[in-house]
């Protein structure tokens, strides 16, 4: 019995969703342009479960580069609705479209030089007639067996959140490095990282020339820890890498290993990364070819910086 309610309210659902689909048009381009063009922020407004559907929308807009906030509209007509400045679009969120908390603001939000959207199931209702624009969330039915609580509508009204919060990135050419901003402490923002984030740079990256003595190439390699370094040339072009793996194969299998100079025992053309380049990239890369760490190269293959897969792993890219 339960396991057919249940597949009931996913169909109805699912029903629901695709009906929406078929129905987006110019009023949804219409509202993307409004909020574009507004000199203000969203502020996204709703009673009982149109509230949480709203809250869900003012943090979808805002994570994906939409400046968008949540009042609540019985604390609104208490003080809260001093958050609404002029330019600001209201996305008012009721399914019956007669919630009297919502209809109570909008004089007020009139007064404040506020647009107001409504995000209802019910064209004819008075939050409908007295909204600067209507996006539709009609739908059949709620699925709910009782036909009482909000199901599907407050799925829907979620679903155009999300469609208006993608259609706002395209329009502004919202990037994966925008999203890494605005997610600086997730892992989704970690994964989202750029080598150039996570690299070691400066002073602690090891380098010699190709004439330097092996002597002194330990010495370096000692000082700055990091089980390599770098062979440049006098313009900073990379010319090879020099691993602890290098120096323990030179010690097997020369007699005089310290005799010999960089450019000698160095690895030619190592496998190299941009600055620009993720960093899950970047540890893709290694733990491809097996190798612990990474010159960080420009366009012209200068020496920018080295990345160790140790780095990657304390950042939870995965």
């Amino acid at each position: 019995m339960g396991t057919a309610a249940g597949r009931r309210v996913l169909e109805i659902e699912a029903h629901a969703l695709s009906s929406l689909s078929r129905r987006i048009g110019k009023e949804f381009d219409r509202a993307t342009r409004m909020i574009l063009d507004a000199p203000g922020r969203v502020v996204l407004t709703g009673m009982g479960k149109s509230g949480l559907a709203a809250r869900k929308i003012a943090a979808t807009l805002a994570s994906t580069g939409t400046p968008a906030l949540y009042i609540h509209p019985a604390e609104a007509r208490h003080g809260d609705v001093g958050m609404i400045v002029r330019g600001d679009v209201v996305i008012a969120l009721s399914h019956g479209g007669e919630t009297d908390e919502i209809l109570r603001l909008l004089e007020t939000i009139r007064r404040l030089g506020a647009s107001i959207i409504a995000m209802t199931g019910s064209p004819d209702s008075t939050l409908a007639r007295e909204s600067d624009l209507l996006l539709d969330t009609f739908v059949e039915e709620e699925g709910c067996p009782l036909g009482l609580a909000p199901m599907a509508s407050t799925i829907c009204a979620v679903a155009l959140g999300d469609a208006l919060a993608a259609g706002l990135m395209l329009a502004k050419g919202f990037r994966e490095e925008d999203f890494a901003r605005l997610h600086p402490g997730g892992k989704l923002g970690k994964k989202l990282a750029r080598v150039s984030q996570v690299m070691h740079t400066g002073d602690r990256v090891p380098r010699v020339g190709p004439d330097t003595a092996m002597r002194q190439v330990v010495l370096e390699m000692s000082e700055k820890r990091l089980g390599c370094t770098m062979v440049i040339g006098d313009d900073r072009r990379l010319l090879g890498i020099i691993t602890d793996g290098d120096l323990r194969r030179l010690l097997e299998r020369n007699e005089s290993p310290l005799e010999r100079t960089a450019g000698e025992v160095m690895t030619k053309g190592p496998t190299t990364i941009g600055p620009d380049a993720l960093a899950s990239m970047a540890l893709h890369v290694m733990e491809q070819r097996k190798i612990m760490m990474l010159p960080v190269v420009d366009g012209d293959g200068r020496l920018e910086g080295v990345v160790q897969i140790h780095d990657l792993w304390g950042t939870n890219l995965f």
